[in-house]
Formats: C-alpha cells, structure tokens, sequence
C-alpha cells in the first residue's frame, strides 16, 4: 500500500513527454554504462527482468565500450578537451520518456520501437551528429508494478537513453605570432571542443507577451522534443510540465526514490518492531517474575501439605488407637468380665504408664506458666510505676555512661557509700569541702 501510495504521488494521470539530460565525469561514466547495456548480474531497480533484456533496441551501439570510444576520437582529432578542466563533465544523456500507460494504450512494445525510431532521429539533430552519439538503447525489460497489478498482465515501460560527447563549435583564431599580418585575428580552424555548459547554455527567446526573457536550455529541449513527436505524427500526449521536478526525471531516479521511500518506511516498520519488541520483552519479564513468585508460593504450599499429611498421618494413627483400646471393653466372658489377650494387656499397659508420666509433666509445666504469669504480673506492676518517668532522663544517663564510664562509676560508688541527700544534717556542700581537704 506505501509503496503504491508513492508511485501515485510521482505518476500523471495525464500522459505527457519527458526528457531530461544528465552530464557525467569521467568517473562517473562506468556505472551509467554498465546500467545502460546491462552489464550488471543484479541491480537496484528490482523491476528490471534480465531475461527481458534482448528485447531492448540498439539504434546504435557501442562496440568498445564509452570511454574508449571517447579516447578513440580524442586521438582521431574528432573532438578536443582543450581547456577542460580534469574533473570536468565529458560525457552527456538523454533520457526520452512518456508514460507506460501512453504504449499500453496506443499498441504496446511495437509502437514503442516506432515511437522511439523516430525519437533517434530528434536526438541526432540536437547532438549535431550521429558520429558524437556514443550509444542508444531503447529499454524494454523494465516491468511496471503498478499497471501490471492495475490490469493483471505484464506492462513495461519502454524509455530510450543517448549517451553522446556535447560538442560545440569552437573558433580558433591565429595569434600575433603568425607571420602572416593579415591572417592575424582571422579564424585559423574551427574545433569541436568538449563542452557541457556551452551546449546547454540558456537562451534569449521572444515570449507570448512578446517581450525577449531567459529560458533554461532543458525547458527548450521539452518544447522541441513535444513539437518534433507532435509533428511527426505522434498524438494523444501532452509536454512536460514547466518547472515540474517530473519532467527532470529520468526513469533510473524514479525507481531509486521509490526504493528509498520503500527502504525509509521498512525502517520505520523496524523501528516500531523493535519498539514492540521492547513492550513484549518487558511484559514476558513481568510474567516471568510473575510465574516465579507462584512457584515459590506453590513450594511453600506443597510444604505445607506435606507438613499436613504427616500431621495428619500421625491423627489417623492415634484415632486407630483409640479404637482398638475402645474395643477391648467391648469383649466379655460368659460371667460379664472383660476378656483381653497378653498382648492387648502389654498395650495398655503401655499406654497407661505413658499417661501417667505424661501427667507428671504436665503438672510441671502448668506449674511453670503459672510463675511465669506471676513473673509477668510482677513486670506489669513494676512498669506501671515508671510509666510517669521521662525516657529521656534515662537516656541521657545511659548516654553519659557511654563517655565516661569511669567517672560514673565513681560517682555511683560515692553516692552508694554516703547518706541521702533528704537525711537530716546531711550538707553537700560541706560534704564536699571535706572531700577536697581530704584530697589535699
């Protein structure tokens, strides 16, 4: 749905004509090269079906390769670099377009080879002359998703690349060093100089209010691509539209930008998988804690369930005990008497004497809670009596015991030894005085 979504955004409704150019340095020319006679194994364009490739049209190829031939007519004096700079763009493309819709309505892969035939030949006046064209190849192998899903069979969109040196005619005059006066300033020769920029220089044109204004070489190149199709027979489509980023461009940039709109929304996607991730992980975490507090409370319980078999093991053998000493009364002999065996007796006896010595403990303990209680009372009336007292007396003195343990020991023992400070005739500060003399 994205990926739809995009192309809609790109794609007309109207069919209109396209071309755009594109100049390259000479590092730039292998990977246009390679994408243009398919010379790759694999390619970005996911669209591109190899299989498809030798319907593809060559109104010229290339039989050594772009720049070879270049260096070729370099050396044959055919074109000249002189003044261009190493980085300079040597090398230019045409890409001529309509939409696929456009060929699927007027009769598909044939009227694309006539329509482009014909294209070839526009491209051949406005490069100047077919010995600059390097290559020209119509493509054919490129499928269009969107109308092969809009009408359930397989459309391609049928495009032509030109690839050609951009000469210009340069004038070279002879200098103040000819020997010949009256050649001096006069045109010596004129060259075929390597030129981008002088080729797609802007123009001077006379518009519709009849007032001259600048137009950009590209938006001259629409015009006369429309009106040379248009003239030739070609109908129902309409010009590029001015100013529009569609019209410049090409077929490879718009599979690109479809890719990178693809690629940023399956970030994206990833982004929020990984986000929801995060969520899971945090809620498997929470149930996993969750899963080991029930653990623990389970081995707690089965615990305690043993604790209570073995308790209740021990029960159901005390009740059959009881039941087998309720049933020796239940025996009589023929003169009423309670009839026992040896080992019933044996039992009993047991039993009997286990009571006993259980009640002689017993006795003792309910004597020890019963001083205990006592002990316990005695606290409780003890405490009642310092209930009044303030704690934080107490507090202090044990806090002045933890400075100076020494100091309040003596003092206790001094106060131990003398009378209280109520008693009568007692002076504390002749007690005092006394102390210090005795000292001294």
């Amino acid at each position: 749905d994205i990926t739809i979504k995009s192309e809609v955004k790109i794609l007309k409704k109207v069919d209109r004509s396209v071309v755009r150019n594109v100049a390259y340095t000479r590092d730039k020319v292998s990977n246009m090269e390679r994408h243009n006679e398919r010379k790759n194994q694999y390619y970005n364009n996911c669209d591109v079906e190899l299989q498809r490739a030798e319907w593809n049209i060559h109104f010229k190829k290339c039989e050594n390769g772009y720049l070879q031939t270049f260096d070729d007519m370099l050396k044959n004096e055919i074109i000249s670099t002189r003044g261009l700079k190493k980085d300079a763009k040597i090398i230019d493309e045409m890409i001529f377009d309509v939409n696929s819709e456009y060929f699927e309505s007027h009769g598909g892969y044939e009227y694309a080879k006539h329509f482009f035939k014909e294209v070839y030949q526009m491209a051949v006046k406005e490069i100047g002359d077919e010995q600059y064209i390097l290559s020209a190849v119509m493509h054919a192998d490129e499928r269009n998703k969107l109308l092969s899903e809009k009408y359930g069979h397989n459309i391609y969109h049928y495009h032509l690349h030109v690839v050609y040196v951009p000469v210009v005619d340069m004038e070279v005059k002879w200098t103040k060093r000819c020997k010949d006066p009256a050649l001096i300033g006069t045109v010596k020769e004129v060259v075929k100089q390597v030129s981008n920029s002088k080729k797609w220089r802007s123009e001077k044109v006379i518009g519709k209010d009849g007032k001259e204004h600048l137009e950009y070489s590209y938006s001259l190149l629409q015009d006369r691509y429309f009106e040379h199709m248009q003239q030739a027979g070609f109908k129902d489509f309409e010009r590029g539209e001015r100013g529009s980023t569609v019209e410049h461009l090409n077929v490879l940039e718009y599979k690109v930008q479809k890719d990178k709109m693809v690629s940023n929304d399956l970030n994206k996607a990833i982004k929020k998988k990984k986000s929801i991730d995060g969520v899971l992980n945090d809620v498997i975490g929470k149930k996993e804690q969750a899963v080991s507090v029930l653990d623990a409370k389970i081995e707690k319980n089965k615990k305690q369930i043993l604790e209570l078999k073995k308790d209740t093991a021990v029960l159901k053998q005390e009740a059959v005990s009881f039941a087998k000493i309720e049933d020796l009364g239940k025996k009589h002999t023929i003169r009423g008497d309670i009839a026992i065996t040896p080992s019933d007796w044996q039992r009993v006896s047991e039993l009997a004497k286990e009571g006993v010595r259980s009640r002689s403990i017993i006795e003792k303990l309910k004597k020890q809670i019963s001083d205990l209680l006592h002990q316990i009372s005695a606290l409780k009336k003890l405490l009642q009596k310092y209930e009044g007292q303030s704690v934080t007396d107490t507090m202090r003195y044990f806090q002045a015991k933890q400075r100076a343990p020494n100091r309040m020991a003596e003092v206790i023992a001094e106060i131990m030894q003398q009378p209280s400070e109520k008693s009568k005739g007692y002076d504390r500060q002749e007690y005092i005085h006394k102390r210090d003399m005795q000292e001294r």
